[in-house]
């Protein structure tokens, strides 16, 4: 386990079980959406995109799975950043979800997204001020920024 930046920690309860007895794929997508959204708050995002009437909102989402998780584990969620426009327009985040018992990285979720203008229902950009703490979020390797383009 290296230089992880965990956003969510939880026990993987009986209802997010498959037939299979392991971690049904959809729960894996919502532990990913649970760490995004803890992100979002810790750098301060949630109440100001609530004011601002933005929200955000996503294009892709790939899930890749690698091990097994059971009933009555748990898991630890990282965040990072992968990638995002100059202005943050546009970004893409990635998440890892852990066994928390032995460290083994069991998927990894990677999203493309951007801001909503959730009045208008059109792309929006985030004050400048917001772009700069959205900057500061931990950074996946190989995080890259790109030119914006309209």
């Amino acid at each position: 386990m290296s230089n992880k930046h965990i956003y969510y920690e939880g026990q993987v309860i009986w209802s997010m079980i498959d037939m299979n007895g392991h971690l049904r794929h959809s729960a894996y997508a919502d532990f990913a959406a649970q760490a995004r959204v803890n992100i979002l708050a810790k750098f301060g995002f949630a109440k100001e995109l609530m004011k601002l009437h933005i929200g955000p909102i996503l294009f892709r989402e790939e899930l890749i799975y690698y091990k097994e998780i059971r009933a009555n584990e748990n898991v630890e969620v990282s965040c990072e950043l992968l990638k995002c426009r100059e202005d943050v327009s546009r970004y893409s985040l990635q998440s890892s979800i852990y066994r928390k018992s032995d460290g083994i990285k069991a998927a990894e979720i990677n999203v493309d997204g951007a801001w909503m203008d959730l009045h208008a229902r059109k792309l929006a950009i985030l004050p400048e001020d917001m772009q700069k703490a959205f900057m500061e979020m931990p950074k996946a390797q190989g995080f890259r920024t790109e030119p914006a383009s309209y």
